[in-house]
């Protein structure tokens, strides 16, 4: 297209000489307003369409849209030859430029309806052009906040996943000390069964050696043997079962793999670890499991819920030195299901805490070290993991329970479990 001028058609002049009234609005619109002629000329335009480039009212007039916005020229030319050839309406098109003067963008939403005469052919396009930039604005912001908060959101969980970690070695830091102690205790009975063994028959060697044994000697060091070596037995047999315990335990807790166990002999397991530390502290353990409870479950998240509710319990249920008592139960709820019950005497939760216990990062002993992450590790596991129900019951200075329902065949693991539960 040329920027020549070209003489009106008696339509189009029809077109420019405007009525006082189609003046008005065109003077008065809040929005911008043009007519284009099929060959995309301006007919008509309105002083607030002519921001787009910055050309005044009357240089529009006459005038091809290439010429005054050639940036936009492809895509209007385009836009009146549909609706010629169409008749249809366009409508929705958004458009953004920027003028020398200017140094940002600024945007329009456009509508483009055809102009008919009485007998139905187009002669012309109307254009209404509404501005946007500062929806356009907001909607930037609102993306790079989205952005920015979903860039938060992945580098906390990163962060809850590194803790969670660090929780689980944690608490497999106490079993080992647990199991240290339990492993020391008869291995040290072992040892000293051992060396007095060893003396008694240097002493035997030697009175052998001079001819004078006699027959009280030898039934004495006879009987001696036949003590020693059942103390050593014992004392050894006990040490390898704590060992192949913690084996198993450490395992399922580090690997995390599916197999089936019996609940009550896993509990046993897990919680024999902390009988050192509850003796010391003057708590006492009383564990209650029926037999035959078989599940087809994940070993490791079940003694990490078990360790995480012990931990829990010593660290708040029995403050300064309080003494009391955890009991714990494990039965059968029909067929498919298995109750485990974990309940203590200790001060209890005052309604806020316990309203909030499963939160994560949430304690009420930060200053002693705690993260906030034990009881929500629980809540996820058992949820999420094992598939079951966890349910929180405590009052002021009357202890605290929690009641498990975990099915004896757990869920499929999910590919991608969420690490902050709904609450």
């Amino acid at each position: 297209m040329t920027s020549t001028p070209i003489s009106l058609s008696a339509s189009e002049v029809m077109l420019v000489s405007t009525t006082p009234a189609l003046q008005l609005i065109y003077d008065t619109a809040p929005i911008g307003l043009a007519c284009l002629s099929r060959d995309c000329r301006y007919l008509l335009i309105n002083q607030r369409l002519t921001e787009i480039c910055g050309i005044s009212v009357e240089g529009h007039l006459g005038r091809f849209v290439r010429d005054c916005v050639p940036a936009l020229a492809d895509s209007v030319e385009q836009i009146v030859r549909s609706i010629v050839e169409t008749g249809e309406p366009v409508i929705g098109i958004e458009v953004a430029g920027q003028r020398a003067d200017q140094v940002e963008e600024r945007s329009w939403v456009t509508y483009w309806h055809p102009l008919r005469t009485q007998g139905g052919e187009i002669i012309a396009v109307n254009v209404a052009a509404e501005e946007i930039t500062e929806r356009k604005r907001a909607e930037r912001d609102i993306r790079s906040a989205r952005d920015a908060a979903e860039t938060a959101l992945r580098h906390l969980r990163d962060i809850q996943a590194s803790l969670i970690e660090a929780e689980k070695l944690a608490a497999l830091g106490r079993m080992v000390a647990g199991v240290a102690h339990e492993i020391n205790t008869p291995l040290g009975s072992s040892l000293t069964v051992a060396s007095t063994l060893q003396r008694k028959a240097e002493l035997f060697a030697a009175e052998v050696a001079r001819g004078n044994l006699r027959r009280s000697t030898l039934t004495g060091f006879l009987k001696l043997v036949s003590e020693a070596s059942e103390q050593l037995v014992a004392n050894l047999g006990r040490a390898a079962e704590r060992v192949q315990s913690f084996k198993q335990v450490a395992a399922d807790q580090t690997e995390s793999h599916r197999r089936s166990f019996d609940a009550g002999e896993l509990a046993g397991q897990v919680l024999s670890q902390f009988e050192r530390q509850l003796r010391q502290r003057d708590i006492a353990l009383s564990i209650s499991c029926a037999p035959g409870l078989a599940m087809d479950s994940y070993p490791g998240p079940f003694g990490q819920v078990l360790t995480n509710l012990a931990v829990n319990a010593m660290t708040h249920a029995f403050p300064g030195g309080r003494r009391g008592t955890i009991n714990v139960s494990i039965g059968a709820a029909g067929y498919e299901h298995v109750v485990l019950s974990f309940a203590d005497d200790g001060c209890g939760m005052a309604p806020d805490v316990e309203r909030r216990a499963f939160d994560p990062f949430f304690t009420t002993r930060r200053h002693d070290g705690a993260s906030g992450l034990g009881l929500h590790i629980v809540h996820s596991i058992v949820v999420d993991r094992l598939g079951g129900q966890l349910r929180l019951e405590s009052k002021p200075d009357a202890g605290t329970a929690f009641r498990l329902v975990l099915p004896r065949v757990a869920p499929e693991r999910p590919a991608s479990p969420e690490l902050l539960p709904s609450q």
